[in-house]
């Protein structure tokens, strides 16, 4: 791992609890991370958290760490569409975005919230080979039982904000994921297959509360239901004041 003085750290972040927690063991572990970067996908993506990217911006102000947009249409649809295979096509922002980045700042490496994905941690750790900078993935081949419960121990708050696996109904959107909420999908992996931190894309969290972060994020929020999958519609986002 680079040292603190070969340069700085960028987060490939969404505000759900696998780029949080790639985050915060990054910081925890004392690397320097001088900004977050967030892909706002068009629509359905193989390499992407999708739902709710917009609150990345007040996680980051919450965190205190400038935050980069990227928006895959900005792009181009001509080289968008140039790549071929979709998982390609939709690194070529990220990667366009990094290395902007990297011509203004000395940036060693990125982190990365894959736990089991091979699809997405090949295709980030070939575009970081091709960069020049390092790859830090703290979560990748863990075991989901320990990841889940050293994120409990640690105080992140996650709530589910979307659903689409069979046994997955209304009632999970905007659920806290915790030791019950873990329990149920552990009955559930064992039924139909569901990954217990979902990371097969049977559903899809934020942090709106973590050691990583000085202010919790509240969310007011309406349910979408569309028979077999839905997602919560956030109404309103703020953070609350501080406890200091």
């Amino acid at each position: 791992m680079a040292d603190d003085a070969d340069g700085t750290w960028v987060s490939l972040f969404s505000g759900g609890k696998d780029s949080s927690w790639a985050l915060y063991r990054a910081l925890e572990e004392g690397l320097p991370v001088s900004h977050l970067l967030t892909v706002h996908p068009e629509g359905d993506s193989y390499m992407y958290h999708v739902p709710a990217t917009n609150l990345a911006t007040l996680a980051a102000e919450s965190i205190g760490i400038p935050l980069i947009d990227v928006h895959p249409g900005d792009l181009g649809a001509e080289s968008a569409d140039a790549s071929g295979e979709q998982g390609d096509a939709e690194l070529e922002p990220l990667e366009a975005a990094l290395r902007e980045l990297l011509e203004e700042e000395n940036i060693v490496g990125v982190t990365a919230g894959a736990i089991q994905s091979e699809f997405q941690t090949s295709r980030i750790q070939a575009m970081c080979d091709r960069l020049g900078i390092e790859l830090f993935a703290p979560l990748w081949q863990r075991d989901p039982e320990e990841l889940a419960a050293e994120m409990f121990e640690a105080g992140f708050e996650i709530k589910i904000i979307q659903v689409a696996a069979y046994g997955l109904d209304e009632s999970w959107l905007g659920r806290t994921l915790d030791a019950d909420s873990l329990a149920e999908l552990r009955d559930l992996n064992d039924e139909y297959g569901v990954h217990i931190l979902g990371e097969g894309g049977e559903f899809e969290t934020f942090v709106v509360d973590g050691p990583h972060m000085h202010r919790r994020i509240a969310l007011d929020y309406e349910t979408e239901w569309e028979g077999t999958r839905g997602r919560i519609h956030v109404t309103d986002a703020r953070l609350e004041p501080s406890d200091t």
